[in-house]
């Protein structure tokens, strides 16, 4: 018995979420169908980050980027924040993708929870930042 061709392929969305911090900025993508995320790698947070990241979602086939909403203990947006909306500003103008924010209060304490400190600890906080996402759009 032959295999069905998936559809999904066809109307699936990638996605790619972000951990912005003020030194390196973490990376996650989700599969093809949207609905898992998977840390990719992290990015020294200097001038060469955007180019970076506009050619990463150029290269993965991204359609729209998720971004951690940094706040404070006081619910209020951190000086974190302010550089990430600027981010947000500059992506936004380069490619024209959408590009939404994400609670991401104690991503990064999960992840070293998870798996210890390691190389790749900001890239998995982007994915848990993009599961959020990935999971309220359910």
């Amino acid at each position: 018995m032959g295999q069905i061709p998936s559809l999904c392929y066809a109307t699936s969305m990638r996605y790619m979420g972000i951990d912005f911090v003020s030194k390196k900025v973490g990376v996650a993508l989700c599969d093809e169908s949207g609905t898992m995320a998977f840390p990719e790698t992290v990015l020294p947070n200097d001038a060469a980050l955007l180019p970076a990241i506009t050619a990463l979602i150029t290269e993965k086939g991204v359609a729209e980027v998720v971004i951690g909403h940094s706040l404070g203990k006081d619910g209020e947006p951190n000086a974190v924040h302010a550089l990430a909306e600027e981010f947000m500003t500059d992506l936004t103008l380069a490619l024209g993708l959408p590009v939404h924010l994400e609670p991401e209060q104690f991503t990064t304490q999960a992840a070293l929870r998870l798996q210890g400190r390691t190389a790749q600890t900001d890239a998995s906080a982007a994915a848990l930042i993009l599961d959020g996402f990935l999971t309220r759009k359910k």
